[in-house]
């Protein structure tokens, strides 16, 4: 019996569904679906200041703080930037001398700033990089004490040039900067220039008037006979086999050299460069004689090293 009673509300269910539970209208009720806002939000950009210091790769010196400014990596401003360390930080080889006393006097280092080198590592800097270590080539003087005593024990390459000892000013001259050169060494692969070596002519040095050539005209001038020192160590040199890096010859022939075979130099003007090609250490020793009117150049070696 009450199976039966059970079995007659199941098949009544089944024919009314489920609106007779709750009361609907047998349709699916739609959930409204509220519209959600969507905020915009604006993230404020900001340029990230920092600074880069570029340092010594010796010294570790730091030499400039770079901060970029807007536009931070401008090329062309950062050629103007290396162009300016360069002309700050570049200098040529000045060789080291032995003195009166055997001693050697300190010279002064090669120095080249790399300067698209730097361009490209101040525009792509490594993640987090604050510091720069400047591209540079260093090259110090090759020489070193235990050369000194034997580096003019034969002579590898010599020249002479007579002068008038009567004209006081440019026999003063060619003396004066004939002591400038005398016992300069050079190690392998250093390199000599004239300006450099013997200075500025100046009367404050012992320097004075002589003739000289300006324009293929002779005036005269303060250190008028200098070209006489240096056209008699051009060809010592090239006697010697040194290679010769720069020479100039004067606008009209001269008399105390053959055509061509002078080395014209002038302060802030045309300069005399070479450079030791050789695997062992050379010296420029010069002889002036003011009775005879000579001076002479010689350049040594070690005995062995030939």
């Amino acid at each position: 019996m009450h199976k039966k009673y059970v079995s007659s509300i199941l098949c009544v269910f089944m024919l009314v569904g489920c609106e007779s539970l709750n009361g609907s209208s047998g349709q699916e009720e739609i959930l409204e679906v509220k519209e959600i806002q969507s905020r915009n939000i604006q993230i404020a950009s900001k340029n990230v200041e920092y600074a880069i210091d570029l340092i010594h790769p010796l010294s570790k010196e730091i030499l400039l703080t770079y901060t970029p400014s807007e536009g931070a990596h401008n090329e062309a401003e950062l050629e103007k930037l290396a162009r300016s360390l360069g002309k700050q930080l570049d200098q040529p080889m000045v060789p080291v001398k032995r003195n009166s006393n055997g001693k050697l006097t300190n010279g002064q280092s090669r120095i080249i700033l790399h300067e698209a080198e730097l361009v490209t590592l101040l525009k792509m800097p490594k993640a987090l990089e604050r510091t720069i270590e400047l591209p540079m080539d260093i090259t110090e003087p090759n020489v070193t004490e235990a050369v000194s005593s034997i580096v003019d024990q034969q002579v590898i390459g010599a020249y002479k040039t007579s002068f008038n000892p009567g004209v006081k000013g440019r026999t003063e001259n060619i003396a004066l900067s004939a002591n400038e050169i005398n016992q300069i060494i050079l190690g392998p692969g250093d390199r000599f220039y004239f300006n450099l070596v013997v200075g500025e002519r100046t009367p404050e040095r012992g320097y004075q008037k002589a003739m000289e050539i300006v324009d293929k005209e002779f005036v005269e001038g303060i250190g008028g006979g200098i070209c006489q020192t240096s056209s008699t160590l051009y060809n010592a040199v090239a006697n010697a086999g040194l290679e010769i890096i720069e020479v100039h010859s004067h606008s009209r022939s001269i008399g105390y050299v053959p055509a061509g075979k002078d080395a014209t130099v002038s302060w802030n003007g045309p300069d005399f460069k070479f450079m030791n090609n050789k695997d062992y250490p050379v010296m420029l020793k010069t002889i002036v004689d003011r009775s005879a009117g000579t001076i002479e150049v010689q350049v040594t070696a070690p005995k062995k090293a030939v």
